[in-house]
């Protein structure tokens, strides 16, 4: 892609692919065992918690939390007409509190599991929880 004026960032490689699709399987079971919908990958479009495997050199395991789409697409089409930032309506306010307040959860959940998890970087993930590692 450097004849067009761009580079792609490097992805990992395939031993760091493997072990992060291990460290996901885990943390998709820990989630599981909580009693919170879990799934893997982009293709489902189910509510729940969606543990994806980035695969960015510098990415890593992350979870996002998935509300029903009703919800979703509630805040979303209010926002594709403007809105106040100051003043937001109540379909924004409650999706982002839905989404605050799990992410929230599916850190304490994780952590209380044995896990090394944070908040992703929400300029490049939103509001998606980063998975580390594992707690020796």
């Amino acid at each position: 892609m450097s004849q067009h004026g761009f580079d792609l960032p490097p992805t990992a490689t395939r031993d760091v692919m493997d072990r992060r699709k291990e460290l996901a399987d885990r943390a998709c079971d820990a989630l599981t065992q909580a009693g919170l919908p879990t799934f893997q990958g982009t293709s489902q479009d189910a509510p729940g918690a969606n543990v994806l495997v980035e695969s960015l050199a510098d990415g890593g395991v992350l979870v996002e939390w998935r509300t029903q789409k009703g919800l979703t697409t509630a805040a979303a089409n209010i926002l594709e007409i403007g809105v106040d930032p100051t003043n937001l309506p109540y379909a924004i306010r409650h999706y982002e509190t839905v989404q605050n307040c799990m992410r929230d959860a599916v850190l304490q959940i994780l952590a209380s599991a044995g896990f090394d998890v944070g908040k992703a970087d929400a300029h490049t993930y939103g509001g998606a929880v980063h998975v580390k590692g594992v707690c020796p």
